[in-house]
């Protein structure tokens, strides 16, 4: 089956001022239906121009670019603009979504503009199907400012697959996304995967790059890497990993505010252990109270690490509430030294 994606010897230079850049220098690459590959480098390592290379935004200055068999380089701009509709789904750090139209409407959008025209309601049924997808069809009424960050980002994920493209192009997807929020939608594009989609994903985190199957790093313009993933994180584990942390750190909470007998205690320490995928039998142990207000009993592994962790956090606190202190007599003394002068004039005044 010959490759969806496929670069031979890639060059993009840009004349801006006197010194030309060099952006990319002969990448030659290619990409399979069904693979998942994340795109990494510094910055000016030249991810981003390959990655709008690869989305028909930017034309490479020499080299061959075939999209699913087609050579984009004899592609004017209208003629780029359907392949991009028509083969390519984006997704965005920052969603891109229209504020004033409801989820399922973003979806919709880019059917307005494709060559293939749909009715109505074969507009909302595709909307809908891959808000389904997406597991957000329940949401389709709703406007971006009523969805979390992590809906919104499934959101323009549905929008990117509405037309059905050969290749899905992700630029940070999970970059204005919390820890927990990322693993989750790592994992909508991890079941879009298995169901048989290309994705090509460009981010700066390497734990998040162990979702995808095959990770390529640039520098200055070029490959140096491209590997497979040989310990991939699936991303169902992970979050079940997260879920029990978070589980765990309820109960400790649970048990400091007195939901327990009198002197009874959780270990502190106990989620993040739980997260670091310690036995169940060692967790339970944690997770057993104990008599008496000053004992804890931590498993043998990672007990020296959470006392640390603990002692640490104590410091701390202790240190700041000593610049508090500080801080706060400073101020007295600021405004008594500037009251005392004018309490002496008054005194004068009254003699």
């Amino acid at each position: 089956m010959p490759p969806v994606v496929q670069l031979e010897d890639i060059h993009k230079i840009y004349d801006s001022g006197e010194v030309p850049v060099h952006a990319v220098r002969g990448v030659t690459l290619q990409l399979h239906r069904g693979e998942f590959m994340a795109v990494m480098g510094a910055s000016g390592s030249g991810k981003s121009t390959l990655m709008n290379t690869l989305g028909c935004l930017d034309r490479p200055t020499r080299g061959r670019y075939l999209l699913d068999g087609v050579d984009v380089s004899g592609l004017d701009r209208n003629e780029l603009a359907d392949l991009r509709n028509a083969k390519l789904g984006f997704v965005f750090q920052g969603f891109n979504l229209l504020a004033r139209t409801t989820a399922r409407e973003n979806v919709e959008l880019p059917m307005l503009y494709g060559q293939r025209r749909h009715s109505s309601s074969q507009m909302h049924e595709r909307a809908m199907r891959s808000l389904d997808i997406v597991g957000l069809s329940d949401r389709a009424d709703h406007f971006p400012s009523q969805l979390s960050g992590g809906q919104q980002q499934r959101v323009a994920i549905a929008r990117a697959l509405v037309n059905e493209p050969q290749v899905l192009l992700a630029d940070e997807p999970t970059g204005n996304l919390d820890s927990k929020t990322s693993v989750e939608v790592m994992g909508v594009f991890q079941k879009l995967n298995a169901q048989g989609i290309t994705i090509v994903m460009v981010t700066h985190e390497l734990d998040i790059a162990r979702y995808c199957r095959r990770n390529l790093i640039m520098r200055d313009g070029k490959v140096v890497s491209d590997v497979q993933v040989t310990d991939r994180l699936i991303a169902d584990h992970e979050l079940r990993k997260l879920h029990e942390a978070e589980a765990a750190g309820r109960d400790g909470d649970h048990a400091e505010e007195g939901g327990h007998h009198v002197g009874e205690k959780y270990d502190r320490g106990t989620w993040l252990r739980a997260y670091r995928g310690e036995s169940d039998e060692q967790r339970r142990e944690v997770q057993q109270p104990v008599a008496g207000a000053e004992q804890e009993r931590l498993p043998p592994a990672g007990a020296e690490h959470a006392a640390h962790q603990v002692a640490l956090v104590d410091e701390v606190g202790r240190k700041a509430g000593h610049a508090r202190a500080f801080l706060e007599q400073a101020v007295v003394d600021a405004l008594d030294d500037r009251t005392q002068p004018l309490q002496g004039a008054v005194g004068e005044q009254q003699h």
